[in-house]
């Protein structure tokens, strides 16, 4: 079951870092993305209502790549791992092959983000 989740301006949805059990699709609100260096976090991007976030560690289950943020008060729908994966368990395999490549160029990609 898909959970609602609020957040206020200013509060953490996730740390870059933790591991990931779900996803979540913004319904409402402006997140920011941060990256660390050093001691300082570095904004690198934005999410709007209608996309997601947290998907590439939701998939390939390594650990966050980004902070996430609120911006303003934010409201999202969680997607569980075990929702999202009984889905899949009814999809063909070129399916699931074709997350795993785009989720790994955007691993390699993201890599290469500099700050």
């Amino acid at each position: 079951m898909s959970e609602t989740i609020r957040l206020m301006a200013g509060e953490y949805l996730m740390r870059e870092g933790e591991a990931s059990t779900e996803m979540y699709y913004l319904q409402s609100g402006t997140l920011a993305v941060f990256k660390r260096k050093g001691d300082a976090e570095h904004q690198i991007g934005s999410i709007m209502t209608g996309e997601l976030v947290g998907e590439m560690s939701f998939l390939d289950q390594q650990p966050r790549s980004a902070t996430v943020k609120a911006m303003t008060d934010a409201i999202l729908i969680q997607v569980p791992l075990e929702k999202f994966e009984s889905t899949m368990a009814g999809m063909p395999k070129w399916f699931s092959a074709l997350l795993h490549t785009l989720t790994e160029r955007l691993r390699k990609a993201d890599a290469r983000i500099r700050i």
